[in-house]
């Protein structure tokens, strides 16, 4: 799969990163312009963009939309997936503000290496990370096959079962198949947020405090019952209108396993009572990119 690389370097002051966005400055602020697509990265004078990390999806811990009080998934796999990301970029020390801003940290940058095929809606470029020797030159496309996606943050964090995968129609096949076989490995281990994982067993969702703090799900069924929750009492919910909801934010998928390809979350998400579970794993759905 060919993808474009661009060197630079790690920036944690100032933002907020989670387990799967992070601050990245090319050494070349101009190669932001050769990033494929439809949509350009936004970036400041010092070429300092966002990158949303391609193929993998952590907890939340900080969520808004459409102007809603900020939320979070429960911490404890969040968190985890969080520091996992600054530890094997190789920051030492970390300090932040209860909202989760960096204040200070150490090195203050790392080094490092993005590969990319384009940039999201919301400006941020959509990447595998890597750190340590680029496997090539600096904005030029190369082959990524297997061997070097397993070099990269992505395939790792899901090795570690901190990240639901989360696919996309750019990612080929061979790519996807492989970090597939590594959320296999982790759920088989029980690794991570696998041993709590209620996506498919099905969440009891009673209001906002209980998605915060009990239920860890997908992110993307997290995000979509938030948005619902906020439409009307999000402390004592009906989730009897959530399906019709999912209907009409139409996502577009492809269900791998049946070949169908859908529009709507509702295809497969069950709600009865307070119960809400999804009737295929993440690792069996690609989506496409709005």
């Amino acid at each position: 799969m060919p993808m474009l690389l661009i060197k630079g370097s790690y920036h944690l002051i100032g933002g907020r990163p989670d387990g799967d966005t992070v601050q990245f400055t090319p050494d070349k602020k101009e190669e932001w312009e050769l990033v494929p697509g439809p949509h350009k990265v936004e970036h400041n004078t010092s070429g300092k963009g966002r990158l949303r990390l391609d193929a993998i999806d952590t907890l939340e811990t900080h969520y808004s939309r459409n102007g809603n009080p900020e939320v979070h998934q429960p911490w404890l796999h969040g968190r985890a997936a969080r520091d996992e990301l600054t530890n094997w970029l190789g920051f030492t020390s970390v300090e932040r503000t209860e909202d989760e801003t960096v204040t200070a940290a150490t090195p203050t940058t790392r080094p490092g290496w993005i590969l990319t095929r384009g940039a999201g809606r919301d400006k941020r470029c959509i990447a595998l990370v890597g750190t340590g020797t680029p496997p090539g030159t600096s904005g030029t496309q190369i082959h990524v096959d297997e061997a070097l996606l397993r070099t990269t943050f992505n395939h790792h964090i899901l090795d570690m079962g901190l990240a639901y995968p989360t696919y996309y129609k750019k990612l080929f096949p061979d790519l996807r198949d492989e970090l597939t076989a590594a959320v296999r490995r982790a759920q088989a281990e029980n690794k991570g947020l696998w041993k709590d994982d209620a996506t498919l067993d099905g969440a009891t969702v009673t209001g906002i405090d209980s998605l915060q703090d009990d239920v860890v799900i997908l992110p993307k069924l997290f995000r979509r019952l938030v948005d619902y929750l906020y439409l009307g009492d999000p402390h004592a919910p009906d989730l009897t209108g959530f399906p019709d909801f999912l209907d009409q934010e139409a996502d577009e998928f492809w269900i791998i396993s049946t070949g169908h390809p859908t529009t709507g979350l509702d295809e497969v998400v069950e709600v009865i009572d307070s119960k809400v579970r999804m009737t295929h794993p993440a690792e069996d759905l690609v989506f496409v990119e709005k």
